[in-house]
């Protein structure tokens, strides 16, 4: 059985996707680009901020089905310039709980309305 997951707390939808879909106790996060969920525009600062802002998001999804980070088994990150990986690390740890998720990180050539950074997930959250 699928629920689909919908939160005012993330931005809408910018394509023909769900912000999340739960399958039992596994839910799957969609893309989440630094916009500002009352906007639906990129936020304003620099790359911190904007990768604060992608987790700020994924977060409120991932609340929005019932967990939070510390249910997230698997994190996918994609950025325009890797030179910028550190950054990530250094944001991530300041937002996130230990342990820390399996993770990948891809350098990609564009992303969705010229943002440099993205990020998905993959929850399990126990009944």
């Amino acid at each position: 059985m699928k629920e689909f997951i919908t939160t005012a707390d993330a931005p809408a939808a910018i394509g023909t996707y769900s912000q999340a879909v739960r399958c039992g106790t596994t839910v799957y996060l969609s893309g989440q680009i630094p916009l500002d969920p009352d906007t639906n525009e990129v936020c304003e600062g620099g790359f911190s901020d904007r990768v604060a802002q992608a987790f700020a998001n994924l977060l409120a999804v991932a609340k929005a089905s019932g967990g939070d980070f510390s249910c997230v088994v698997k994190l996918n990150v994609y950025l325009t310039d890797m030179a910028c990986f550190p950054i990530v690390n250094e944001v991530m740890s300041g937002c996130w709980p230990r342990p820390y998720p399996a993770r990948a990180v891809v350098e990609v050539s564009a992303l969705p309305k010229g943002v440099d950074i993205e990020m998905d997930a993959v929850l399990i959250i126990e009944e």
